[in-house]
C-alpha cells in the first residue's frame, strides 16, 4: 500500500522556486533542497525524481503563475494602453519589492541554463512568446479601437515592448530605483502614440 504524502506539493514547489531563484540551479545542492523544502530526501526523490526534475516542475509552476496574471490583465483591461501599462506595473512592482535583487527567475534561468539545456530553452521561449503575444493582443485591440496608430506593426511593437520588459528584469538585479524604471516605462509607452 502506498503511503500518503504528508506535505502540500504546491507549497513544496513554491519553496523550490525560492531556493533555485536564490542560488541558481547549479548553486543548489540536494542538501539545500532537503533543508529548505522541509521534506525528507526519500520523499523528495519519490515525489519529484532528481534535482533537475524538481527544477523543471518548479520552473513550470512559476511560469504558469505568471502566465495567469498576464492573461488576466490583457483580458480584463478596458483600454489597450492601460493593459500594456498594467503589464509594466506588474513587472516593476514585483522586481522592486525584492530586497535581494534576485531579478527574474525566468531570465536568470535563461542565462544560466538555456544555452545548454534544450528543454529549459523551450520553456523559456514559450514563456517569452506568451508575453510577446499578450502585448501584441493588447496592441491589436488598441489599433482596432483607434487608441493606437495602425501605422506601426503590432508584432514589431510587441517585440520592442517585450524586449524592454526583459531589460528591466535584468536591470533589477543591480538597481531598485523606481524613477529609473518609470523613465523607461514612460518612454516605451510613448511609442504607442
Amino acid at each position: 500500500m502506498a503511503r500518503t504524502k504528508d506535505f502540500d506539493e504546491d507549497e513544496v514547489l513554491a519553496k523550490a522556486v525560492r531556493i533555485f531563484w536564490d542560488k541558481g540551479y547549479n548553486g543548489t545542492s540536494m542538501q539545500d533542497l532537503v533543508d529548505g523544502l522541509g521534506i525528507s530526501r526519500s520523499s523528495l526523490y519519490d515525489t519529484y525524481g532528481d534535482k533537475r526534475a524538481l527544477f523543471i516542475r518548479a520552473l513550470e509552476s512559476y511560469k504558469t503563475s505568471g502566465s495567469g496574471k498576464i492573461c488576466n490583465i490583457v483580458s480584463n483591461s478596458l483600454s489597450a494602453k492601460e493593459a500594456v501599462r498594467q503589464l509594466f506595473d506588474l513587472t516593476t512592482r514585483e522586481l522592486l519589492s525584492d530586497q535581494q535583487h534576485k531579478g527574474c527567475f525566468l531570465v536568470n534561468t535563461e542565462i544560466e541554463l538555456a544555452p545548454h539545456d534544450k528543454e529549459v530553452s523551450n520553456m523559456i521561449c514559450q514563456s517569452d512568446q506568451q508575453l510577446e503575444d499578450a502585448f501584441c493582443q493588447a496592441i491589436e485591440k488598441g489599433q482596432e479601437s483607434g487608441e493606437i496608430s495602425i501605422h506601426k506593426d503590432a508584432r514589431a511593437l510587441a517585440r520592442f515592448i517585450f524586449n524592454t520588459v526583459k531589460g528591466i528584469r535584468v536591470s533589477a538585479k543591480s538597481t531598485s530605483d523606481k524613477a529609473y524604471f518609470n523613465d523607461i516605462v514612460q518612454l516605451t509607452m510613448s511609442v504607442l502614440d
